[in-house]
């Protein structure tokens, strides 16, 4: 390890008996002014058993979540209104509280102000959590979502939380549920993470920045959302505070999405005149780098 390195290690082993510790040591390459790379790293810790076990680790505060929820757009984004979608901002905060998220909403945030507001959560202290949940409610199009006067990347918003940069939140599950249309635009590309090979101090383990994160769409690539009452939930989220309020403390997230696909493909359908095989489907789109269970409740 070089001496930078050295000295953040004994800096924290300086703060007591860590024999029952190890380090995740989370590096970032960064490309310096001549070309070449240069390795920064930063250190959090975690009991061996959490390290070592099938299942992430829940504390007695499940975490914090963040509900956007944008209805009404600026006529330059040539986005209408979209009905429903405070019902649907109720229903996952209602589900959310009754898990124990610390909950908060906001309302018709611009593209700067949803990625600054992710930021700033990103950047505070989450020591205390088990996991980070967000929930976007926009309109989008493939690798985007909208804030009320533009489109921001996902890649954008994920990207404050990852293991090199929300050291609170390293090793920990954080889950993206995007109710949202993917119309075919730019994709969303994530970085590759590094490599797993140990070869400096074996007490200090290597992870991907890229892991412990679970991105859920509404809607697989290229296609719309459906349901546009203005009083009912989205299918989507109808699906995830229905089988979340029922097993939440029973299943984890992982089985429980799973459910949630299965419901939006198998029970719900446009209501109109079309011919039977013409009336439209959906099915959700779950991307999931977690890498251990996740239940919402101690084991």
């Amino acid at each position: 390890m070089n001496d930078t390195t050295d000295a953040k290690l004994e800096s924290f082993q300086a703060g007591g008996d860590q024999s029952n510790v190890l380090e995740s040591f989370v590096t970032t390459d960064e490309t310096d002014s001549i070309g070449g790379y240069r390795s920064s790293g930063r250190i959090a810790s975690m009991p061996e058993s959490d390290f070592l076990s099938q299942h992430y680790a829940v504390k007695d505060r499940i975490g914090r979540a963040v509900i956007i929820n944008n209805k009404t757009f600026s006529e330059r984004t040539g986005m209408g209104k979209r009905p429903g979608t405070d019902t649907d901002a109720v229903s996952m905060q209602t589900v959310l509280i009754t898990i124990g998220f610390q909950v908060e909403r906001f309302d018709d945030l611009r593209a700067d102000e949803i990625k600054n507001k992710l930021q700033q959560v990103a950047s505070d202290d989450h020591s205390s959590s088990s996991s980070f949940l967000c929930v976007i409610l926009t309109h989008g199009e493939e690798g985007y979502v909208f804030g009320t006067d533009d489109r921001v990347s996902l890649d954008d918003l994920v990207a404050p939380f990852k293991g090199d940069k929300c050291l609170s939140l390293a090793g920990k599950p954080k889950i993206f549920l995007i109710q949202a249309c993917r119309a075919p635009e730019a994709g969303y590309e994530g970085d590759d993470g590094m490599e797993e090979e140990m070869d400096y101090d074996k007490s200090i383990r290597r992870i991907p920045t890229e892991a412990d994160f679970l991105i859920a769409l509404s809607v697989v690539p290229g296609c719309l959302v459906w349901n546009k009452s203005p009083k009912a939930n989205s299918w989507f989220v109808k699906a995830i505070h229905d089988v979340f309020l029922r097993n939440w403390n029973k299943l984890d997230l992982m089985t429980m999405m799973t459910r949630v696909n299965k419901i939006v493909a198998d029970e719900f359908e446009t209501k109109n005149k079309a011919e039977f095989d013409k009336r439209k489907k959906q099915i959700p789109c779950i991307t999931s780098m977690l890498v251990k269970d996740f239940y919402f409740f101690k084991r």
